[in-house]
Parts: C-alpha cells; structure tokens; sequence
C-alpha cells in the first residue's frame, strides 16, 4: 500500500492550471518520491521523481525565477 501526503496546492494565475505537490510512500519504508500533478480542465499530467531530481528540478525553478523582475503577476501561495 502507497501514503500520499500532501505538501501544496496552488494555481497558476495566467492559465488556470492547479498544481499539486505530494509525498509518495511505499509500504515497506522504500525511497519517497514526489509526485506532481497538473490539471488542466479535464487533463492531469502525473510524474514522480526522486529526491535527487526533485533537489535539481527545485534549484533550476529558483535561479530561473531570481532572474525575473519584482513587477510580474505573483501567483498564489501554496496551500
């Protein structure tokens, strides 16, 4: 049996997208993963990655977002 928890929810102003964020356990206390699901109207997109490529995934978010001016369209804080 697998545990998901949840770890955020949010929606992307500019095109309605929800994305969630949630912990993937496998019984037995294996590997956690990240699972992310996008939805987009009747459409999801489900991945899950290891902690190692979430770390890279999350960095490359960072640096890309650091670049961007102040004055954009904040999205909204995770649930």
């Amino acid at each position: 049996m697998t545990t998901l928890t949840p770890l955020a929810k949010f929606t992307i102003p500019v095109s309605a997208q929800v994305i969630e964020l949630q912990q993937l356990d496998y019984e037995g206390g294996s590997m956690s993963l990240l699972r992310t699901r996008i939805r987009e109207k009747s459409r999801f997109t489900v991945f899950d990655i290891d902690p190692q490529s979430a770390r890279q995934w999350g960095e490359a978010l960072l640096r890309w977002a650091s670049e961007q001016p102040d004055n954009q369209t904040p999205s909204q804080e995770p649930v």
